[in-house]
């Protein structure tokens, strides 16, 4: 199987950071998010790249992609005319993608580094199966500021459901969500999704399904991946043309990071300052 293509979402209105998150500038040089993400996929073996974007700011993400990345890098790019969700932004990127090969899809703001990359990339290439990178919750925080989680319930490397966990941070040395669910407590080991999916063809049939089927999708009523791949793990959802019917749950020691509120800025930009003076990365993005 030939090298996929990753999908990167980058149609989001950032709400709580407050500007366009893929440009936010983490490198020494004022280097974008995008830029280290683009990156560590193609380093990891990534033959190509999709950058789904929104109409306010996807020309000045286009405008920065094409005046910054080197015109080797095969890179297209797909409106989401609407914020109707995760699933939604993929099917915005299937005219400009070869719809029978894999693919892979991961958000525009966070950093997953080019060994989950790699993990994921050689999945793909090597498999038949949809997957998910699924990280440790202590590797998957930045900074003090509550985040959102998606804790993953494994039986056999096989997903078995994503459990949204809100306003998780870490106190006192423990891993808390305060979103009145229960265990309160999460162990640092804990797996967790940051959206870094790998998906066979077939799943192409799943994600027209979901749309056709969502009554009246609007900003407040999304249709989004994990709640979608959670019916569909549970048997809820039944698709005629995929023969996916479960998901590989790859595990990563990797860190991932992200810029999720203005204060992570300078974590992230320090951390990835960190990486490169370990040898982990590059100093810079796109260097031969």
């Amino acid at each position: 199987m030939s090298a996929p293509t990753l999908i990167i979402l980058a149609a989001g209105r950032a709400r709580r950071y407050g500007g366009i998150k893929p440009l936010a500038p983490i490198g020494p040089n004022g280097e974008a998010v995008i830029d280290f993400l683009a990156d560590d996929a193609l380093r990891a073996g990534f033959h190509s790249i999709v950058i789904v974007v929104n109409p306010e700011s996807g020309p000045l993400i286009e405008q920065h992609v094409t005046e910054t990345w080197p015109d080797s890098i095969d890179v297209r790019f797909a409106v989401q005319d609407r914020p109707l969700g995760t699933v939604h932004a993929i099917m915005a990127a299937h005219d400009v993608v070869d719809r029978s090969r894999a693919f892979a899809v991961s958000n525009a703001d966070d950093l997953y580094g080019c060994d989950a990359f790699a993990v994921l990339s050689e999945h793909l290439a090597t498999h038949h199966t949809s997957s998910l990178v699924g990280f440790k919750l202590k590797n998957a925080l930045v900074g003090s500021d509550p985040v959102t989680r998606g804790v993953c319930e494994v039986a056999e490397g096989h997903l078995q459901s994503i459990v949204e966990r809100r306003k998780v941070s870490l106190v006192d040395g423990s891993f808390r969500a305060d979103d009145g669910l229960e265990p309160s407590e999460l162990p640092g080991d804990q797996l967790v999704s940051m959206n870094l999916w790998g998906f066979a063809p077939d799943m192409w049939h799943l994600f027209e399904m979901a749309m056709a089927e969502a009554s009246n999708p609007d900003e407040d009523n999304e249709v989004l991946i994990p709640e979608v791949i959670g019916r569909l793990v549970s048997g809820e959802l039944v698709v005629s043309g995929c023969e996916t019917d479960s998901i590989i749950l790859l595990a990563t020691e990797a860190r991932c990071v992200g810029v999720t509120h203005p204060n992570d800025l300078e974590i992230v930009k320090e951390d990835v300052a960190n990486q490169a003076r370990r040898g982990e990365r590059p100093t810079a993005p796109f260097l031969s």
